[in-house]
């Protein structure tokens, strides 16, 4: 598309007046909307990763030259100034079917691309670990692999609306990690920030995967459908911390690892099991992201103590926890599946509108159930 082609269809405050011309043509000969110093190492594999079947953004293609390069174009409107977020992990295209997907760089000498692979390979529906598609040698580096996985959404971006989508949420990641556990491994680093969603059932016209709230050119602002009524798959993700034990083995690790620095057992020196630091991991994100940030989430407590019991040995293994979170979400009465999220921090006034409208669609819903 040439730039007056670009031009025609970008939001009037794409362009600059002459003298933001001038600084952005400064800026640009500086080298401050040029390749960071990271963005180099996936420049120098785009033909190597074009050849092997996957496409990255044009940003990354060789001889790249900045597209607002002799227009009036504010380059922050311009796709290809859209940096990474992470320097060892950028989107790509897939030449066979156009969709998006992950390439990560990892060290051959870690337990990450083995783990990853062994149970992408397992074919169960409860596994909800993230599907490996390939890996790839680096062409540069014999320490290094590149593993392809779909792309994949922060699982609370959006945000949760209703209480059933937070119970969907518990379902799956419960579901997982008894996956994990039954299969000697454990994760060792289970946040929220690890957990991500296969979105494209939100976005059915998809999202930038740099810039999440906007299109696909990052030129407008997209808006999420709702999820309730939507089958939306969550993934652990990260198996960098991850460990498998030999069926038989002691589970014990070392090590004041992983994102949750608020397991009590965690240590460099003593020897823990580390089956229960996923289970406490996994409860005590419940209990952040869930119990003390919204109510009516007073049913996941008993849930909660348990997981987050002081003692290793006492808390439930991932079996115990799946069943009892099944006996909790049996007694649960039909309506409140489809209940709003309401923010504890939410003032009064304002969660009492909220909920009388909720009430008011409750009832919507009952009529037309009772009326067919």
């Amino acid at each position: 598309m040439s730039a007056q082609e670009k031009q025609k269809r970008l939001p009037r405050h794409a362009f600059l007046d002459p003298a933001g011309v001038e600084i952005y043509a400064r800026s640009t000969r500086l080298g401050h909307y040029g390749l960071l110093p990271f963005e180099v190492f996936w420049s120098e594999r785009y033909r190597y990763l074009q050849d092997s079947g996957y496409l990255l953004r044009p940003r990354y293609a060789p001889n790249w030259k900045p597209s607002w390069t002799g227009t009036n174009l504010d380059p922050l409107c311009c796709e290809d100034s859209i940096t990474l977020k992470y320097h060892q992990v950028i989107d790509a295209r897939s030449r066979k079917d156009n969709e998006l997907v992950t390439i990560k760089q990892i060290h051959n000498d870690t337990q990450e691309q083995h783990i990853a692979q062994f149970l992408s390979a397992v074919k169960d529906k409860k596994s909800h670990t993230v599907p490996i598609l390939a890996v790839l040698p680096d062409p540069f580096d014999g320490r290094l692999s590149l593993m392809v996985m779909p792309y994949l959404r922060p699982c609370n971006n959006p945000e949760f609306a209703t209480i059933g989508e937070v119970i969907e949420f518990i379902d799956q990641t419960v579901e997982g990690l008894v996956f994990m556990h039954r299969h000697r491994i454990a994760h060792r680093d289970i946040a929220l920030r690890n957990i991500m969603m296969d979105a494209k059932p939100l976005y059915p016209d998809g999202h930038h995967p740099v810039k999440l709230r906007y299109t696909p050119d990052a030129l407008y602002e997209v808006a999420a459908l709702p999820r309730t009524g939507r089958s939306i798959q969550y993934y652990y993700i990260d198996f960098g911390l991850s460990v498998k034990f030999p069926e038989g083995a002691p589970s014990l690790v070392v090590g004041d690892v992983g994102r949750d620095a608020e397991v009590p057992e965690l240590s460099q020196d003593v020897p823990y099991d580390a089956f229960p630091v996923d289970v406490y991991a996994l409860g005590n994100m419940f209990f952040k992201h869930f119990e003390q940030k919204y109510n009516s989430m007073e049913f996941l407590l008993p849930l909660i103590e348990q997981m987050k019991r002081l003692q290793p040995e006492t808390r439930p293994t991932a079996t115990q926890v799946l069943r009892e979170w099944q006996r909790i979400r049996g007694d649960l009465s039909e309506s409140l599946f489809r209940w709003r999220l309401g923010p504890k921090s939410e003032p009064a006034v304002e969660r009492m509108f909220k909920d009388t409208v909720a009430a008011a669609w409750e009832g919507v819903f009952r009529l037309r159930k009772l009326v067919g």
